[in-house]
């Protein structure tokens, strides 16, 4: 499938055939996500993947919405705090790795880095929390057209108590579920949501 079909043909799926996802789908979803770009390449997002009848019916404690426990498989994607302590690792690889060619930042200092990298680590826990979610997001995204393309429906899932999925699944505290993904076939073919036109979005051109 081309990627603007992808795009085009992706919806909030809340309707799922009961047909098992091969395992081998899950793992193209992940990878998915896996390859995804992060700020800093610190690569914050980990994921749990929930398809056992028990582990999806205690799921429906945690959630309003009955269609996240009923498709076959669930991602509950993760954020790690703890990337945060990598920061010079990673800062390290992508200079290794040329990712900085033909850009000011190629030039950096090492004192100039290591001022960034001791900011970074400084972030109050709201900001740094935001940031891991941004980082998560681009993630999710990958992992939702990936799974269009595979045939497979899901629906970005905001809507639960954080701390009863984080008790359920038995994340150490560094860790913050910030999205639930059900996936499965879909059993709906929903329209194209009404969207805003190019003139609406477009604020300017300067």
């Amino acid at each position: 499938m081309e990627l603007l079909q992808a795009i085009e043909s992706r919806r909030s799926i809340r309707k799922f055939k009961s047909e098992p996802i091969p395992e081998n789908y899950i793992n193209e979803l992940l990878e998915a996500g896996r390859i995804a770009p992060s700020g800093s390449n610190l690569q914050p997002t980990r994921y749990v993947v929930i398809k056992s009848e028990e582990a999806r019916a205690k799921l429906k404690e945690c959630t309003p919405l009955p269609f996240v426990s009923q498709a076959p498989a669930v991602i509950a994607v993760c954020t790690d705090a703890g990337v945060v302590a990598t920061t010079e690792i990673r800062s390290r690889e992508l200079m290794e790795a040329n990712a900085f060619a033909d850009t000011p930042l190629n030039n950096t200092k090492n004192e100039d880095a290591d001022a960034y990298n001791k900011r970074r680590k400084s972030m109050d826990e709201a900001t740094l929390r935001a940031y891991l979610n941004l980082n998560a997001a681009i993630a999710i995204d990958h992992i939702t057209l990936r799974a269009v393309d595979l045939g497979l429906g899901s629906c970005w899932v905001m809507m639960f108590d954080k701390e009863k999925v984080k008790s359920l699944l038995n994340l150490d505290e560094r860790y913050d579920v910030v999205a639930l993904i059900p996936v499965g076939y879909p059993d709906q073919a929903p329209k194209q949501r009404p969207r805003l036109s190019m003139e609406d979005v477009l604020l300017k051109e300067i």
